[in-house]
């Protein structure tokens, strides 16, 4: 821009000087020099004016450069600025969730945390005489003195508790590495005091491959790989807790490797035992052991289909135990005793706040254990149909024959309000819904709204024979639990849901006596009597999860 008014600031210079000289110049062309006046200038005055204008051009010349190293300055301190900015850490929050991350993406830590507070009224018929009314009869159930009678336990507790209550965080390390740090103070039936639920450090650099190692579940079907936080139920389906309770299941410490892709997902894993609580003298820590259990679990699946709305789910999943922990130790003599080693499968309703399991086979002496399951599953719009089967197997030690136990459950879920279940190719599972119009009173949003129905079975009698009659040879006498359960989910938005679940229960088990007087000392009942029933439970959860 300077240079270009060099011209004009040099035109108007010259006409400046010319108007000064000009009288002067004027006089001397009438007296004398005709030659000077063509130019109106004598010669001294214009190498003057000459040299006026040089000045000025060195003077234009140097506010030129000047201007250019201002400007060089300005633009070396903005991009400065901008590199120090983009140094700086990032902070986000998503869904309620805060995350912190390095400026080039490869580190980040997030804080999670979980609340679930449960209610539950238990509808039975009212309490008999104890030598008549054989209601989960005996100590052999499970029961625990701090919330039932241990002789007959005819009610079931009524009351609330904090079934899940988590803090922790993940986050990404170096760019290829996943971590996961999360402790749990609820519980079943009571709250724990504590207890790691997951920590767990996971290898990304060989995708689609993944490596995980650490105390997590590994991957064991849809419902164990659905997230509990936006589950359609309070608690999985009885035989779906049963076979990831074997070998896979919460706070199994394992290594995982897997990989998955848009519509696939392959696991297998290596697994031990899992994790006591953090005051290992509680009732509920993990017992001390002679040798851990090693186990092995796998899972394939995926949606072939998934077009116009729907999409279809299948797959297969199995756990194997190689060697069951040994709780025993050597006897005197110096021999492990074959009940040092044994498998028990047992299950509470689908609603956690009593915690005795009703249908319980006991410790079965056992060499090796495994499960085999389906899956299916088929979505449409905001319309979900979900099933699965498991068989459970125990080959036993002490000679007789090996008992095996089955069970399946079938649901569906269908949105009110039209939200529809993402699926996560990562866990091949259904994860909860984005919510349309989080609930705001003001601006009139209602959240998501979902019902739910589901059916489920999970059998543990084996060979269990005839009413009035004792349990006798290989038979085991678990017991068989039906589940119906109805539900309505109000989710509020990203953050915060109600659940109303109404369940009928029915178990169906003689008692497991193996003799006269187990029967009248152990299990305070007839030989061979009912000591199953049915229940009705009523019950509300509010949560809290980010």
């Amino acid at each position: 821009m300077i240079a270009l008014a060099r011209p004009k600031l040099r035109t108007a210079a010259l006409a400046a000087l010319l108007s000064s000289a000009a009288p002067a110049a004027l006089a001397q062309t009438i007296s004398t020099q005709p030659a000077q006046a063509a130019s109106g200038v004598s010669q001294e005055q214009a190498l003057a004016l000459s040299a006026r204008l040089d000045a000025l051009e060195q003077q234009n010349a140097a506010l030129q450069d000047q201007v250019s190293d201002l400007k060089a300055q300005v633009a070396a301190g903005d991009q400065a600025i901008r590199q120090d900015v983009a140094a700086l850490p990032k902070v986000s929050v998503s869904n309620g969730r805060p995350t912190w991350s390095s400026a080039d993406g490869k580190f980040s830590v997030s804080l999670r945390g979980l609340l679930q507070l449960d209610a539950a009224a238990y509808d039975q018929r009212g309490a008999g005489p104890v030598a008549t009314d054989l209601r989960r009869s005996g100590p052999a159930l499970g029961a625990s003195a701090s919330n039932v009678d241990l002789s007959h336990a005819r009610e079931l507790k009524n009351g609330a508790l904090f079934r899940r209550a988590r803090i922790g965080v993940d986050g990404k390390a170096f760019g290829d590495w996943d971590y996961r740090l999360l402790f749990d103070f609820g519980g079943t039936g009571v709250e724990n005091t504590g207890q790691l639920y997951e920590g767990w450090l996971q290898y990304n650099g060989l995708k689609p491959g993944h490596i995980r190692i650490g105390a997590f579940a590994p991957s064991l079907g849809l419902d164990d790989q659905a997230s509990t936080n936006t589950s359609p139920f309070f608690e999985r389906a009885a035989i779906s807790d049963l076979a990831r309770g074997l070998a896979a299941g919460d706070t199994r410490l394992a290594a995982q490797v897997f990989g998955y892709g848009e519509n696939w997902l392959a696991a297998a894993a290596v697994t031990g035992r899992t994790i006591g609580t953090i005051n290992t003298g509680s009732a509920s820590a993990t017992p001390q052991t002679y040798g851990d259990q090693i186990g092995f679990t796998g899972r394939l699946a995926g949606n072939p289909y998934h077009d116009n709305g729907f999409l279809v789910h299948v797959g297969v999943n199995g756990s194997y135990v190689q060697q069951p922990a040994n709780t025993a130790g050597p006897a005197a003599n110096g021999i492990v005793p074959l009940s040092a080693q044994s498998i028990a499968f047992g299950a509470t309703p689908e609603i956690r706040v009593d915690g005795t399991k009703l249908i319980n086979t006991g410790s079965i002496a056992a060499d090796h254990a495994s499960t085999a399951g389906a899956e299916f599953a088929v979505q449409h719009s905001n319309l979900l149909l979900q099933a699965e089967y498991q068989r459970l197997a125990v080959d036993r030690s002490d000679g007789l024959s090996s008992p095996h136990f089955n069970g399946y459950y079938v649901s569906g879920s269908w949105f009110i309000t039209g939200e529809r279940r993402a699926y996560n190719p990562q866990s091949a599972a259904f994860d909860g819904p984005v919510v349309a119009n989080p609930f705001d009173w003001k601006k009139g949003g209602w959240g998501a709204w979902e019902l739910a129905v589901r059916y489920s079975d999970a059998d543990l009698n084996y060979h269990a024979g005839a009413a009035g009659t004792l349990q006798t040879g290989d038979a085991i006498r678990g017991g068989e639990e039906k589940n119906v359960t109805v539900g309505v989910n109000w989710y509020w938005n990203a953050l915060a849901r109600l659940m109303f679940d109404y369940q009928h229960i029915k178990i169906d088990r003689l008692s497991p006596a193996t003799s006269a007087s187990a029967a009248s000392t152990i299990w305070f009942t007839p030989i061979g009597a009912q000591i199953g029933q049915n229940a009705n439970v009523w019950s509300v959860r509010s949560q809290f999860a980010f």
